[in-house]
């Protein structure tokens, strides 16, 4: 499904600040609505293998509950230890209240 953009809520289900887990074809993602735009990262954390859907959104950043660990939203580096790894980050369209993701992987 690789390139294909697919409905995973709509853009009035997303609250500010607040990270909602989807699944696209089994793989976990957590979309976040902050600062005025939509974004999609992999929602396993690299360090721990847990939920950050389940975290904190701050200044563009998700934040793993577990250990601490924040990724920037739109390029799913950390910049917090313990996790060392990027998550993967997924392009978004929105039309009308639809918000779209595709599983390819933006660079």
């Amino acid at each position: 499904m690789s390139g294909t953009f697919v409905r995973v809520c709509g853009l009035s289900e997303l609250e500010e600040d607040t990270p909602k887990r989807v699944e696209i074809d089994g793989t976990p993602v957590s979309v976040v609505r902050t600062e005025g735009e939509v974004f999609a990262i992999n929602d396993i954390c690299s360090h721990a293998n847990v939920s950050l859907s389940e975290g904190e959104v701050d200044d563009c950043h998700i934040e793993c509950w577990l250990h601490g660990s924040r990724f920037d939203l739109r390029s799913g580096k950390p910049d917090a230890l313990p996790a060392t790894r990027p998550v993967p980050v997924y392009p978004v369209k929105i039309e009308g209240d639809d918000v779209l993701v595709s599983l390819t992987q933006e660079s």
